[in-house]
């Protein structure tokens, strides 16, 4: 009973041990992969590596990792010379292929996702706009809701209001519902589906000019290609997939 309980032991310190160093192996895999996948991708800022399964180091011998998790920070979306975040940029990668020198990985399958909330929609709109959710009616159809005065709204867009034209705008304000879609993987487009007649000869073009515009999603990786948006209650989220996908060297 003696043997057999200290046996036991053994076996308990060397798993534990076993245990420990599979993990001090994934963390160090992590680092390295995020500093691999920063340089290759060209991007701003390291992302966060994470590396599911277990036991590590057996997948590592066998070069393919089942699930890895890839979260990356400071993207950002462009509109008009205005810089808005981009949250929850994340790549989920599946059958993970490791080369054979360690130095690149292709994933079989990889799901990128994307979330762009109303408030810094808002903040990439003309100064003076407010997007905000239209409800799910509205969404379904791939629409959100953009509200302001009308003048203010103007002249966000840089769009010179003269005296005369407040003074007839008054108070006036500008409701709109913008259909979005998703252009070339990383331009998202607003587009007004009706607009208010205004009493000014001209000025109805410039107001369609004003609230139709563009974002620019820049510093997204080169292995993610978003092609699908979906407009909720917390915002814009964008999906896309991809097959055979080089994630450095």
């Amino acid at each position: 009973m003696r043997a057999l309980r200290i046996l036991l032991i053994i076996g308990v310190i060397l798993g534990g041990l076993f245990v420990a160093a599979d993990r001090l192996a994934v963390n160090f895999a992590e680092s390295e992969a995020a500093d691999k996948i920063r340089s290759s991708q060209g991007l701003d800022s390291t992302p966060e590596v994470s590396i599911h399964g277990f036991p590590f180091l057996t997948q590592v011998i066998g070069k393919e990792l089942d699930e890895v998790d890839v979260s990356i920070g400071g993207i950002t979306a462009t509109a008009g010379g205005r810089d808005v975040n981009v949250t929850e940029v994340r790549a989920d990668l599946r059958d993970v292929r490791i080369d054979s020198s360690f130095s690149s990985a292709t994933a079989g399958r990889a799901d990128g996702s994307a979330r762009i909330s109303y408030a810094d929609l808002t903040a990439a709109a003309p100064k003076g706009a407010t997007v905000a959710y239209a409800g799910a009616e509205r969404a379904a159809k791939g629409q959100v809701k953009l509200t302001g005065p009308l003048a203010e709204v103007l002249e966000g867009a840089g769009i010179e209001v003269p005296a005369t034209v407040k003074a007839l705008l008054g108070d006036r304000q500008v409701s709109t519902y913008s259909t979005v879609t998703l252009q070339e993987g990383t331009i998202v487009r607003m587009k007004a589906e009706t607009l208010p007649k205004l009493p000014v000869p001209g000025f109805d073009d410039r107001l369609r000019k004003a609230v139709d515009y563009d974002l620019k999603i820049d510093g997204l990786p080169s292995s993610i290609t978003l092609d699908e948006v979906e407009v909720t209650d917390a915002g814009l989220r964008f999906s896309g997939t991809g097959e055979d996908v080089a994630l450095t060297g």
